[in-house]
């Protein structure tokens, strides 16, 4: 699914002002593998998510997405994999403010071309299966924190995606919360066999994946398997 090798990726480049941010990543990453990329703020893991989202490009290096070389790709190209390939979810949800969760969901279809029947019956399937089938017509300002994630959730599988990369998308939740999010993910995993990339400074959340690789200042320094390889949240 993802192969990336000597992954470099420069800000200022040629400026008294260089910063290096990824620093010859190489890394590997199986279809239907759920796969947790830690590390602190300032670690180089936004970077490289942002890169394998096809929202950035690297300075150097190579990057292929289901053998298709991502930096080879015109902007066109690039947003045709963000939309069709990618489902993103973000620490800030990122929903309309003034649409409701359906037709949240439903904008990536929109993007499609999906026709306006099909969009709806896809997006309520999505929202049911979130367990969100009596807030669909709820605006983001009057669901929780976990709903509006769980909409964010729904709304990145529209497409059918064959990659999700969640970006802390725990990060403004309570634990308790975190967790039932978490729980969506995993189940997501077992059941649709989504290839999943959460990244996450939290080394809690990580161990709850099947895979940990740990990012410290722009390399990987760890690449093994977490304790949950079950793939469920036990108390």
């Amino acid at each position: 699914m993802i192969e990336i090798r000597n992954l470099v990726k420069r800000y200022f480049a040629d400026t008294p002002n260089e910063i290096t941010v990824l620093k010859g990543i190489d890394l590997s990453i199986s279809e239907g593998e759920f796969v947790a990329i830690v590390g602190q703020s300032g670690s180089g893991k936004s970077t490289l998510m942002n890169i394998i989202g096809a929202l950035d490009q690297p300075s150097s290096g190579e990057y292929e997405l289901g053998g298709t070389p991502i930096q080879r790709m015109n902007r066109d190209q690039l947003a045709h994999i963000r939309n069709q390939k990618i489902g993103f979810v973000f620490q800030s949800f990122n929903l309309i403010p003034r649409s409701s969760a359906l037709k949240n969901v439903e904008l990536p279809m929109v993007y499609a071309g999906i026709k306006p029947s099909e969009r709806t019956r896809r997006a309520k399937s999505l929202l049911e299966m979130m367990g969100m089938s009596e807030r669909m017509n709820h605006q983001p300002n009057e669901l929780s924190g976990g709903q509006k994630q769980r909409v964010a959730i729904a709304r990145a599988l529209a497409n059918d995606p064959d990659l999700i990369l969640a970006d802390e998308p725990t990060g403004a939740l309570d634990s308790k919360t975190g967790n039932l999010v978490m729980e969506i993910f995993l189940r997501i995993h077992r059941e649709e066999k989504k290839t999943i990339l959460f990244i996450t400074h939290s080394a809690e959340l990580a161990e709850l994946c099947p895979r940990v690789v740990t990012v410290k200042d722009g390399e990987i320094v760890s690449d093994k398997a977490g304790s949950n390889m079950g793939g469920m949240i036990h108390d």
